[in-house]
C-alpha cells in the first residue's frame, strides 16, 4: 500500500505549494530615486503609489508613531503616515512647547506642555500637515498623510523603496516640502505588472530652504 500512496501524496503537496510559490514570484517593488535639478540626492521626499485600476487594499495603521521634540526641533522633520494613524508628540526638551497646526488636513493645538501629552493626535484626512510651535518659531515639521498604504520616504541617497506590491500598474507621485509646484506635476504611471523590481527616477526643482533664526539661549535657563 505504501508505494502506491507516496506518489499521490507527493502530487498533493506539490499542488499545495504552487499558489505559495506563485504569490511570492508575483511580488513587485518600486525603487524610486529623487534628485534635485543639479543631480544631487533629495532626502525626505515622500513617494506614494496608488493602484491605477482601483482602490488600494486597506493597510494596517502604524503603531507607536512618534514625532519627538529634541533641542527645540521636530524629529523627524518629515514623517509619512497612512490616513487614520495616531501620532504622539513627546517633549524631551527641558523647556515647554506648544505644538499646533492650521493645515486643512489637520487642525489642532496642544496646550503648553512638557513630557508626553495625555492623548496622541489622529490624522484622519489625507494631505500635508505643517507643524509649528507657538513658543519657538523656527520649529517646523511636516506630516504627509497618505490615502494609500504604499509609500516610502527617501534616504540620504535620495532612494525610496515601496515593496510587497501586487503586480499592477501604479500611479506614483512625489512630494517634498521645498519643491516648486505641486506633487500632481510629478505623477506618472509605473508598470509593475511583471512582478519584479521597477526603477524610476524623478528630478525636483527645489526652492531655497528658508529657516527662521533660532533665538539665542544666552546661557540662561527658563521654562521656554
Amino acid at each position: 500500500m505504501t508505494p502506491l500512496r507516496l506518489p499521490w501524496l507527493r502530487a498533493v503537496l506539490f499542488a499545495l505549494a504552487l499558489p505559495c510559490a506563485g504569490a511570492g514570484a508575483q511580488t513587485a517593488e518600486i525603487v524610486a530615486t529623487v534628485t534635485d535639478d543639479h543631480g544631487r540626492p533629495v532626502v525626505d521626499a515622500v513617494v506614494v503609489a496608488v493602484p491605477a485600476d482601483g482602490v488600494p487594499r486597506s493597510g494596517a495603521r502604524s503603531r507607536d508613531v512618534v514625532i519627538d521634540q529634541v533641542d527645540k526641533e521636530f524629529i523627524p522633520r518629515v514623517l509619512a503616515v497612512l490616513v487614520g494613524t495616531l501620532i504622539a508628540f513627546p517633549n524631551h526638551d527641558n523647556v515647554r512647547h506648544q505644538v499646533y497646526s492650521f493645515s486643512p488636513a489637520k487642525r489642532f493645538d496642544l496646550p503648553l506642555y512638557s513630557g508626553v501629552p495625555a492623548q496622541p493626535i489622529v490624522f484622519d484626512k489625507p494631505g500635508v500637515v505643517v507643524l509649528g510651535c507657538n513658543i519657538h518659531d523656527w520649529m517646523i515639521g511636516y506630516v504627509y498623510v497618505a490615502e494609500s498604504p504604499y509609500f516610502a520616504k527617501t534616504d540620504a541617497d535620495g532612494k525610496a523603496v515601496i515593496g510587497d506590491l501586487a503586480p499592477r500598474i501604479y500611479r506614483v507621485r512625489v512630494w517634498h516640502p521645498d519643491q516648486e509646484g505641486g506633487e500632481n506635476a510629478t505623477r506618472r504611471d509605473i508598470d509593475a505588472t511583471q512582478g519584479a523590481r521597477v526603477d524610476a527616477a524623478w528630478q525636483l526643482k527645489l526652492k531655497p530652504e528658508v529657516k527662521i533664526r533660532r533665538a539665542p539661549t544666552g546661557g540662561r535657563g527658563g521654562r521656554y
